[in-house]
């Protein structure tokens, strides 16, 4: 080999040297960066995975304190009889009978009034005539019933759980879109009797309503004495909401009013929408309307938003009516309503078509 080829190896090698040195010095370098990073940002990353282990621990927690029906203490151990409104039904159904599963040791029979029509009202008088030990109502208490409980020696308590709104049906075939509060009132003090004075065709009206020392619901009143609701002569008195929902179903012109859980999912009547004014008509189910053709595979559905922020012009509160005297009565009316207040329960009277006060 000649020495201008001794001299191009040599600068080759030295090259191939020097590259490697190179590589290998930011390949240092970039682990050096590398480590430096991880050792600053080091006190952030236990800091997140402290602030997540500390919500994680904070759900578990929310979680496990939500209420049940095995979180409330002093349900006594025994049966009892209850009674009172049609429209607490699917309360009875659904969330009665999760509280007796849950709690074995209370049982619970639903009575029905002799010689009167079940609900809110007849059931509270059975309550203050002993003959139930607590009572489920549609409405507030009256002066009334207050005062009879004080002469018997004892007061009664109302307890809200829940809310529900007063619907008021028709005829499918009758096309009205809707009334005023001011106009239903109107129809059932016999000053509105024929449909084309709100609007709709020309044919008679005919209200129907429990009498209203039966009825769950009031219209006419401000409550505090139901004898004091005037129900014009026009009016024809019907047993039930059942037996109602059969008469519109005959009579074109037929309206009724009922708590909108009872009457809301039926499919031989129509919910009207109902307003303050003309104007702010509120539909008491969830829109769109399911038609009777598509009822019952699919069902119209209380207006629960509408209930909730107080849109819907006729709210019904549920309660519970407990007898204040110190004794079983008192002491079931309690443990009952706790029950219907606890996350669970508040769920379950949801899940019964009705909207929660929790």
């Amino acid at each position: 080999m000649d020495n201008t080829n001794q001299k191009k190896a040599l600068i080759n090698g030295e090259i191939a040297l020097f590259l490697r040195g190179l590589i290998i010095g930011k390949v240092l370098t970039l682990m050096v960066i590398g480590g430096l990073l991880w050792w600053l940002l080091k006190p952030n990353l236990l800091s997140r995975n402290s602030v997540d282990s500390s919500s994680n621990q904070s759900f578990k927690t929310v979680s496990n304190t939500a209420s049940n029906f095995q979180t409330i203490a002093d349900v006594p151990t025994a049966s009892f009889n209850y009674g009172g409104s049609t429209a607490w039904a699917s309360i009875r159904q659904l969330v009665d009978s999760q509280i007796q599963s849950d709690r074995p040791e209370l049982k619970l029979r639903y009575v029905d009034p002799v010689n009167a029509s079940p609900g809110s009202s007849s059931g509270i008088r059975m309550l203050l005539d002993g003959k139930i030990d607590f009572a489920q109502s549609s409405r507030p208490l009256t002066d009334e019933e207050q005062a009879m409980a004080k002469e018997r020696g004892f007061t009664l308590e109302q307890r809200q759980v829940g809310m529900d709104a007063i619907a008021v049906v028709v005829n499918p075939s009758l096309n009205v879109s809707g009334l005023t509060i001011d106009q239903l009132q109107q129809i059932y003090s016999g000053r509105i009797t024929n449909w084309n004075q709100v609007g709709g065709p020309n044919l008679p009206i005919t209200p129907l309503s429990q009498r209203p020392e039966d009825a769950d619901t009031v219209i006419l009143s401000s409550n505090n004495d139901l004898k004091g609701q005037l129900l014009g002569s026009n009016v024809q008195y019907v047993y039930s909401t059942t037996e109602a929902v059969r008469q519109l179903s005959k009579i074109p012109g037929a309206v009724y009013y009922a708590s909108a859980r009872s009457v809301v999912p039926q499919c031989s009547v129509k919910a009207l929408p109902l307003g303050r004014t003309s104007g702010q008509l509120i539909p008491p189910y969830r829109e769109p309307m399911v038609s009777p053709e598509q009822c019952p595979r699919q069902r119209n559905q209380l207006n629960t938003q509408a209930v909730k922020n107080g849109s819907y012009p006729i709210i019904a509160n549920l309660f519970v009516i407990i007898k204040q005297n110190k004794g079983r009565e008192q002491q079931i009316g309690n443990a009952y309503t706790n029950l219907l207040l606890t996350d669970q329960g508040q769920r379950a009277i949801e899940q019964a078509g009705f909207v929660g006060v929790n």
